[in-house]
Order: structure tokens, then C-alpha cells, then sequence
């Protein structure tokens, strides 16, 4: 609580544009330099001193009240325009005609599925039924191949054919 003969301290908006205004800056003044400043003028203030100064001037800064630019805050200038939002700006509208009601929009994603299964099931045969995707099956049968006269054929590849040797070695 604040005893009746001191006054509390200003809102921090009004002590950081204090600040700017007071120091007075070409350049803008940075965030330690604003912080002395108050801390100078306003003797009491709260532990969390550096805390609400960080938060309050990044809500001034997005609020459009002080510019920052190259690590300094300064108060906008009164004459530069306004600072554009990324990308293309919009066209500018035409007025619409007196009388003309717009169409409703159409609803977003796909359409919801029919609740009723049969009468879902008679649309797709009345609208004719759908080809199916990729390649049709082969209707006909597989033959299996022949076995050889008597010998069954083994798993895997068959083993290489050897050459007759000769039985005498060097006769």
C-alpha cells in the first residue's frame, strides 16, 4: 500500500514514452538506456522492473505506439505512411449494384454420405457401376506347365550341366 504523501509511480507507457521523449535520441534509444531512465526518475519501483519493461515495449512496439529499428525505440515518425503488411495489397472493391443479394457460398469439403445404405447402393447401380482401379483381373485360369517325362522338378534354379571327363588322365 502507498502511504498518503508519495505518489505511485505512472503506468509503464506513459514512464517508457516519458523516457524516449527525455532522452531524446536521433537514433532511437535502446532498452537498458529506457530502463535507467525510469529507474532515475522513479525510485520505487518493482522487483520485475526489467520483466515489464521487456513486455511493455514489445505491446507498444505491435500497438504501433513506438518503432523499433536497429535495437532502439523511438516515437513513429508523424509523416512516414503507414507501414504495409506482407504481400500483394487487395484490390480495391467495386460497390455492388442496389438489390443484389449475394449467393449463398458453397459449403467446404466433400459432400456428406447418404444415411440410408440401400438407397446408396441403388444410385451407384442406376448411375452405373464404376470402374475398378488398376488392371482388370485375367478371368482365365492358370495352367500350370507340363512336368517332363517322369522327373519332378526341384525348388529353385536347376543345377548347371556337368561336361563328360574323360576317365583316363592322360592315356
Amino acid at each position: 500500500m502507498a502511504e498518503e504523501g508519495t505518489t505511485a509511480a505512472p503506468p509503464y507507457s506513459e514512464m517508457i514514452l516519458e523516457a524516449i521523449d527525455g532522452l531524446n535520441e536521433k537514433t532511437g534509444s535502446s532498452k537498458a538506456k529506457i530502463s535507467k531512465y525510469i529507474e532515475s526518475k522513479h525510485g520505487d519501483l518493482p522487483s520485475d522492473h526489467a520483466e515489464q519493461i521487456s513486455d511493455q515495449l514489445t505491446k507498444m512496439k505491435d500497438a504501433g505506439e513506438i518503432v523499433f529499428a536497429k535495437n532502439n525505440y523511438m516515437r513513429p515518425d508523424p509523416n512516414s505512411p503507414a507501414k504495409r503488411s506482407r504481400g500483394r495489397p487487395p484490390k480495391p472493391k467495386e460497390p455492388l449494384p442496389e438489390g443484389y443479394v449475394a449467393p449463398a457460398p458453397k459449403p467446404r469439403g466433400r459432400p456428406p454420405k447418404a444415411k440410408d445404405g440401400l438407397s446408396a447402393k441403388l444410385a451407384k447401380v442406376a448411375e452405373g457401376l464404376p470402374k475398378r482401379r488398376g488392371r482388370p483381373p485375367n478371368k482365365q485360369p492358370k495352367k500350370a506347365p507340363a512336368p517332363a517325362a517322369g522327373a519332378k522338378r526341384g525348388r529353385g534354379r536347376p543345377p548347371k550341366a556337368k561336361p563328360a571327363v574323360a576317365d583316363a588322365v592322360g592315356a
